[in-house]
């Protein structure tokens, strides 16, 4: 579809598109001879996914992190936009049960609480913001990385040699089951190993083993320790994860 096909069909205008585009957000499939951007089917899915995001009070700038990090899943976060919207769904109706009891009470015809008068009001921060950024984005590999920045070439020369130790100590075990003493135990170093330098909570923690998985990209890499070992490493890292949360 072209720009204003799209822009016609969603009820958005062609500015906006233009704006995603030149931002990173959206990319059309292509962009023809003429300059005519040309949009696929998988480009209106990932439109929705935006404006899906857009309705749920989300930047633009996180919402390019989320929808394109590794690990973003395209169900899972359907699922997640149902329940957060059904969420909303119920304050709007406190909003609006709050609006026709002040209208009552405007007309002597009830008595409102001063509690009842800002009932549906929530001024907290977006707790599912936090909660997608965890789950899909990567501000636990950016903070990571800029750290790295800042060390000298003998620090980053010991960081690369502790790095390189863990993963050949968790190759020799990669045959053992995850949920093994010593797999657990050599797991604990690696998430020690990366809070010494990045800040990974438990749910940053066991994304980053799944996107070991998702991403071919980091399997390659990792299994050059031993075959199988993203896979492992995930499986143990998710335990691990879920064990944090079971003692907190």
């Amino acid at each position: 579809m072209k720009i204003k096909e799209v822009a016609d069909l969603v009820g958005i205008s062609v500015r906006t598109l233009h704006h995603y585009d030149e931002i990173g957000l959206l990319t059309p499939e292509k962009t023809t001879e003429a300059g005519y951007r040309i949009y696929s089917k998988e480009n209106l899915e990932l439109l929705q996914q935006i404006l899906f995001f857009r309705e749920l009070g989300f930047p633009l700038k996180k919402i390019k992190e989320i929808i394109h990090a590794p690990t973003f899943d395209k169900e899972e976060a359907l699922k997640m936009h149902r329940s957060r919207l059904l969420n909303k769904k119920d304050q709007i109706d406190q909003l609006i049960s709050t609006i026709d009891k002040t209208l009552l009470t405007m007309k002597g015809e009830m008595d409102m609480s001063d509690k009842e008068k800002f009932s549906g009001f929530d001024f907290s921060n977006n707790p599912y913001e936090e909660e997608a950024r965890q789950r899909w984005g990567d501000k636990a590999l950016d903070d990571a990385n800029e750290k790295l920045k800042s060390k000298s070439t003998e620090e980053l020369k010991e960081f690369q040699d502790k790095f390189n130790d863990i993963y050949r100590k968790l190759a020799e075990i990669r045959h053992e089951a995850p949920d093994s003493d010593i797999a657990q135990a050599r797991i604990h170093d690696w998430f020690v190993f990366l809070n010494a330098f990045g800040n990974y909570s438990k749910e940053a923690f066991k994304g980053l083993g799944e996107m070991y998985v998702y991403d071919e990209r980091f399997t390659k890499n990792i299994d050059q320790f031993g075959e199988g070992l993203a896979v492992f490493m995930r499986d143990a890292m998710a335990i691990y994860a879920d064990r944090l949360g079971e003692e907190e």
